[in-house]
């Protein structure tokens, strides 16, 4: 644990107010200097940070902030939360909408890709702000949630939408909402006859668990079905704190899933992969897509080659329950939605005989129906 966050705030990791988000969300590592108290940085580097929030804006909660290594720069918690300056190197393949959300959006702060489903962004807050996030366009840019006009004109749409069956709550993070605001939108939503799942995305979790509060889940409770994905991208975020928040979620009732993204140096191999499944599902949280990093501007650094992704799932198949692998995506740019990439395991297929290799490489055949 890093001992110096608890020394920049003048706090014991025993105070109540650690265990408030409130505190936490208030207090969050937004300046290189304060940084610079954290973790170990060369005038250089804190000069490079400085540059990096000219583009995109920092935002470590002090609880993250404990769990990143201060003299190592490569630790895998730290750079998904602290400034490269290989952020400011786009390459000419990255967008900064590399998903065209704007393009599938009929109305503002609704993305209607799938004929049936619906993403409604609530807020541009977040606890932390992800260095490969792929809304770095509008998250980050400034703290606020959406007005209330907005949010009338969003649930208008879906309302007026009879195809819409699922709605996925996100933003930026809807956990940061007080919530009696998020309440608001859940009650309106659970209020439209065809809207049968809500869905809420989400890095609380992992970042700030302070947040899954008994009053949460109560609320919660009120709008099933109701499910949750989290993202956990590495086993070290997986703490006891952390597992506890999971542990609050399921207890309530509430289906939680994992949506990790692949991320060079951070969990891009079998091993730590494995160990990151492993853990979710004894939290009883249910891996769910591992993603391809999407070409976001200033995130080459962050991508993997296609086929590390494809090799993992390889590796993991036959050596770890099913139900604890996810499926590999990529979300094909320029909005063309969510594309699995399997390992092929399929040899031949003809009208009489299926010709399939299975994890160890071993070669069978399945005879076709009359």
């Amino acid at each position: 644990m890093n001992d110096r966050v608890f020394s920049l705030f003048n706090i014991a990791p025993t105070s109540p107010k650690w265990e408030d988000w409130k505190w936490q969300y208030a207090h969050r590592i937004r300046d290189v200097s304060e940084l610079a108290r954290v973790i170990t940085l060369s005038p250089a580097e804190q000069s490079q940070i400085a540059q990096c929030l000219g583009s995109f804006r920092m935002a470590i909660t002090p609880y993250f902030a404990t769990l990143m290594d201060p003299d190592d720069p490569n630790d895998p918690l730290r750079r998904q939360a602290v400034p490269s300056i290989r952020e400011t190197e786009v390459q000419p393949w990255e967008m900064s909408d590399p998903l065209n959300e704007e393009g599938d959006s009929p109305v503002e702060n609704i993305v209607h890709r799938y004929p049936d489903r619906a993403l409604f962004l609530v807020t541009r807050h977040c606890a932390m702000y992800c260095r490969y996030c792929i809304r770095k366009r509008h998250v980050g840019e400034e703290d606020y949630a959406i007005s209330a006009d907005a949010r009338d004109q969003a649930i208008d749409y879906i309302a007026r939408t009879p195809a819409i069956r699922d709605v996925l709550v996100s933003g930026g993070d809807p956990l940061t909402l007080p919530d009696k605001d998020l309440e608001e939108i859940l009650a309106r939503l659970r209020a439209i006859e065809h809207v049968e799942v809500i869905r809420i995305g989400t890095r609380v979790p992992s970042v700030l668990p302070m947040r899954i509060t008994p009053e949460l889940l109560s609320m919660l409770r009120k709008y099933h079905p109701l499910w949750i994905n989290a993202q956990f991208n590495h086993p070290a975020e997986l703490t006891e704190r952390a597992c506890q928040a999971c542990t609050d979620i399921v207890d309530a009732g509430i289906p939680l899933g994992n949506q990790s993204v692949l991320l060079k140096g951070i969990n891009d191999n079998a091993e730590t992969m494995r160990e990151l499944l492993l853990k979710l599902v004894k939290t009883r949280v249910r891996p769910y897509y591992l993603y391809q990093c999407d070409l976001c501007e200033g995130s080459n650094h962050f991508r993997t080659r296609v086929e590390v992704g494809t090799e993992i799932i390889k590796d993991l198949t036959g050596n770890i329950s099913g139900y604890a692998i996810p499926r590999f995506v990529i979300d094909a740019p320029g909005g063309g939605g969510k594309v699995p990439v399997d390992p092929n395991y399929l040899i031949s297929i003809d009208d009489e005989l299926v010709e399939m290799v299975n994890y160890q490489g071993r070669r069978f055949t399945y005879p076709q129906s009359e």
